[in-house]
């Protein structure tokens, strides 16, 4: 992969990522080789290390270094698993995703985006992704149960139809709310489904097909 800009990265990780906490060293691998820079517009890649969320276009954005760690180590990844990613947006999220899980099946809504995030996955060489343009509010049928789910931007209200893709034992993390948005850790056991508020947040809204 790129070496360019690995000091950034590191930076990154020590001073944004495990300085807040999140101690899981998959994801710090993860956050400190994937090179963020390629996945934002070219005027914006002095800021791609930046400790902010960034504009991609299309009324999207990439998600704070932090809270795309944050987020990850939340789905307790330990390698091999099928995880379902809900808005590729950049493909930032799902590159992460990939350095731990065993396969990612994203899906946006968004086509030039999807079109950008697929063309700098491939270049980086990543063989175990599968891609869908489409609506991801209803998840990707027929193909669960995923052992992990991850949302990239805030759902009106909490996703019954991504819960019911979550395989026993597994775990979503998903903004949810309007106006005043929180993150949520759903878990799926034997017995039912367990939600947690984990704390506030600011994504764009959930973009739906008509």
């Amino acid at each position: 992969m790129d070496s360019d800009r690995a000091r950034e990265r590191r930076l990154m990780t020590d001073t944004q990522i495990r300085a807040r906490g999140v101690r899981d060293p998959r994801v710090l691998a993860a956050a400190a080789k994937v090179p963020r820079h390629l996945f934002v517009p070219e005027a914006l890649r002095v800021h791609a290390y930046a400790d902010e969320p960034l504009p991609i276009g299309h009324g999207q954005t990439i998600s704070q270094p932090y809270i795309v760690a944050y987020m990850t180590e939340a789905l307790a990844l330990r390698g091999g698993e099928k995880v379902l990613e809900i808005g590729t947006g950049s493909g930032y999220q799902t590159a992460v995703l990939a350095e731990i899980a065993g396969e990612v099946w994203t899906i946006e809504i968004v086509e030039p985006l999807a079109r950008q995030a697929r063309a700098v996955l491939d270049g980086l060489g990543y063989a175990n992704i599968r891609y869908r343009l489409g609506d991801g509010s209803a998840g990707w049928p027929g193909e669960g149960p995923f052992d992990a789910i991850i949302v990239t931007a805030a759902a009106p209200v909490m996703p019954a139809a991504l819960e019911d893709q979550l395989g026993v034992g597994g775990r979503m993390i998903v903004p949810v709310g309007t106006d005043l948005q929180e993150l949520y850790l759903v878990r799926r056991t034997g017995q039912g489904i367990e939600r947690g508020r984990l704390l506030g947040v600011r994504f764009v809204p959930l973009v739906r097909g008509s």
